[in-house]
């Protein structure tokens, strides 16, 4: 019996190591090309001799041109991701799964109730400031979620 786990332990680690040198090949790289066999007087640029450039004929991009959404259509874009008119299961979920992150705490993809429990109490004792265990609407109003910054408009 004890042969045969050796055996198998050693087979295993042979499995292993085979399997990390299989993976492990690296690419032999080519060889950085010769530097220029030029001095170092050759490579100052002549100041005098610049280019030039005569734009007269050139025309750049049109500007793009801003779209009339409506409210709805705006709304309907923030959950269309990839932008095909089709809003998936995944897309309308994807906002919230920040929020489910941050109550997550052990990161298993899973809420339990006691993860729930502790940041439901951690709101509420942060809200209560006098610590009477009873929110006052003046208390309560600290609860409310902070608006989302509005990102500016133009970046002149």
């Amino acid at each position: 019996m004890k042969n045969a786990v050796t055996g198998a332990l050693v087979t295993l680690l042979a499995m292993a190591i085979g399997m990390f040198w299989y993976q492990g090949r690296a690419e032999v790289e080519t060889a950085a090309p010769p530097p220029s066999l030029l001095t170092a007087e050759d490579e100052k640029p002549d100041p005098n001799n610049l280019p030039i450039v005569d734009a007269q004929d050139m025309v750049g991009p049109a500007p793009p041109e801003a779209s009339e959404l409506t409210k709805e259509q705006q709304r309907f874009f923030r959950y269309d991701r990839d932008r095909d008119w089709r809003i998936t299961r995944t897309e309308m979920l994807a906002t919230r799964s920040s929020a489910f992150r941050k109550l997550d705490k052990d990161g298993n993809n899973l809420l339990t109730f006691e993860e729930w429990a502790v940041a439901t109490v951690d709101k509420f004792e942060g809200a209560d400031a006098n610590s009477d265990n009873e929110l006052t609407p003046r208390e309560f109003l600290t609860t409310q979620p902070k608006p989302a910054k509005r990102k500016p408009s133009c970046a002149c």
